[in-house]
């Protein structure tokens, strides 16, 4: 499934910048360095695509930490939706 363009850009506005830290300890920066994973799995989100499409990625940032951040594609950018830790379960679809 192709959702991504190359290059890649972001949407980080007051509205989602800076939530993910608030709530999970993951910077903007590590929810980017995600998305350049080169074992990242993208999947649809088929339970919250109602007015929009959404995706779930399951990739490494560059410290190696592992995240499950929930995305969208506005106007060609990347919005960051949620982005924490990936739990066990999550964990098995990435290796």
């Amino acid at each position: 499934m192709k959702v991504l363009n190359s290059p890649l850009e972001f949407n980080w506005d007051k509205g989602n910048s800076g939530k993910n830290f608030q709530k999970h300890k993951v910077s903007d920066g590590e929810c980017e360095e995600a998305f350049f994973d080169p074992r990242k799995r993208i999947l649809r989100d088929v339970f919250h695509s109602r007015k929009e499409s959404r995706y779930l990625l399951l990739g490494q940032a560059k410290k190696h930490r592992l995240l499950f951040v929930v995305f969208t594609i506005r106007r060609g950018k990347v919005r960051v939706i949620s982005a924490r830790d990936v739990n066990k379960k999550e964990k098995k679809l990435y290796l």
